[in-house]
C-alpha cells in the first residue's frame, strides 16, 4: 500500500509544493488510514461523508486527542482540495474531546541538576533547550551559518509551520558552542575530501551542487554516519537523530532524581518561556522567542506560575 501508485503521485505532489519531510510522512500515514477505514475505495470515489465518519471515528472509537485528529483533518483538506481539485464543504464532524493541561515546567534548580549529570555535546544541546526556547528538531536542524555570535542570537530556519524566526544565544555557551562548530567542520572537511557533505534543501542542492563544500551548511550537530538524502537518494551528512538526546535525557533526569515530573525535551522549552515571564519579562516578548502566532498559545504559562491570578488573595486569608 504505502508503495501505491496513486500515494506516490500525493509524494511528488507534496514535494512539489515544498512541505517538509516530516509532514509528508504524516499526511501519507493519515491518507492511507483513511482510504484503509474504507475498505481500500479510491478517495475520487468519496466525499465529505466518508470524511466525516472517519475523522468522527477517530475521536469517538479510537480515542485520538484533538491535534492529532486536526493534523487528520488537515492531511485530508489537502488531498482533497489541493492534490483531487474538489471542494468538501462543512463537514460539520464531531471534535475529539479538548482538555487543558497545563505543561510540566523544571525549576531553576531541577534544570541545573539534569544539566549537572551532563557533558560535551548532550549538555550542549539541553543547554540550548532551556537558554533558547528551541524544540529539539530546531536544535539538531541548527547550521554554521544560523549561529551569530556578535548579536549574541540564533536563526531558526523553517521551524513549526514553516516559520523563520530569531531568539537569544546565552554568552554561557558561547566557547561550548565554539568547540562544537569547529569538530563538525573538521567532520566536514573530511567529507568534502571524499565528495560527499551535509544534506542541504533538495531545490538548493539542485541549484548550488557544490554548496555542501561551503562551511556555512555544515550542522552543529552531525550524524555519527552517512544516509542516503531522503529526496535526491544522493549520500550526504545529516543531522543528529533525537534519540540521540532523548536517550541520554532519560539518564540524566535518573540519576538528578526527578522523579515526580515527566520530563522530555520540550519540557525545557516550556521552563524558558515560564522562567522569562517569572523574571518579568513582557509576554509579547517571550512569543516572539517561541515563535508562537497567537498569545493565545503563549497565555497557557501565565497559568503555569499563577500570574493570571496576581494580587488576588483568598478568601479564607481574610477571616
Amino acid at each position: 500500500m504505502s508503495k501505491s501508485p496513486f500515494l506516490e503521485s500525493i509524494r511528488r505532489d507534496l514535494r512539489l509544493r515544498g512541505y517538509s519531510i516530516r509532514t509528508e510522512k504524516t499526511y501519507l500515514h493519515c491518507i492511507k488510514r483513511f482510504i484503509l477505514f474504507h475498505q481500500r475505495r479510491h478517495p475520487a470515489e468519496m466525499g465529505a461523508p466518508e470524511v466525516r465518519v472517519f475523522l468522527t471515528s477517530l475521536a469517538n472509537d479510537n480515542g485520538v486527542s484533538v491535534n492529532t485528529q486536526k493534523i487528520a483533518l488537515n492531511a485530508l483538506a489537502f488531498l482533497y482540495h489541493k492534490f483531487l481539485g474538489v471542494e468538501l464543504g462543512p463537514l460539520d464532524f464531531k471534535h475529539a474531546r479538548q482538555h487543558r493541561r497545563l505543561p510540566t515546567v523544571l525549576t531553576r534548580a531541577e534544570v541545573a541538576a539534569i544539566l549537572s549529570c551532563m557533558s560535551g555535546r548532550n549538555w550542549l544541546i539541553f543547554s540550548l533547550l532551556y537558554g533558547s526556547g528551541l524544540r529539539i528538531a530546531e536544535c539538531l536542524r541548527l547550521r554554521v551559518k544560523d549561529i551569530d555570535f556578535d548579536t549574541r542570537a540564533l536563526t531558526i530556519v523553517s521551524g513549526k509551520g514553516g516559520k523563520d524566526r530569531k531568539t537569544l544565544l546565552s554568552t554561557t555557551l558561547m566557547s561550548e558552542l565554539t568547540r562544537q562548530m569547529d569538530t563538525a567542520l573538521s567532520l566536514q572537511r573530511e567529507d568534502v575530501a571524499r565528495g560527499v557533505g551535509p544534506s542541504l534543501p533538495f531545490a538548493l542542492g539542485k541549484k548550488y551542487p557544490g554548496a555542501y563544500r561551503q562551511p556555512a551548511w555544515m550542522f552543529v550537530f552531525p550524524s555519527t554516519g552517512l544516509c542516503a538524502h531522503p529526496v535526491s537518494g544522493i549520500l550526504c551528512q545529516h543531522h543528529l537523530h533525537d534519540s540521540v538526546p532523548r536517550k541520554a535525557l532519560k539518564v540524566a533526569v535518573k540519576q538528578a532524581g526527578i522523579v515526580d515530573k515527566r520530563v522530555g525535551c520540550h519540557t525545557f522549552r516550556h521552563s524558558f518561556a515560564t522562567h522569562l515571564l517569572e523574571a518579568g519579562q513582557d509576554i509579547r516578548t517571550v512569543q516572539e522567542l517561541l515563535g508562537h502566532t497567537d498569545v493565545r498559545t503563549t497565555q497557557i504559562y501565565t497559568h503555569v506560575i499563577g500570574k493570571r491570578f496576581a494580587g488576588t488573595s483568598s478568601p479564607l486569608d481574610l477571616l
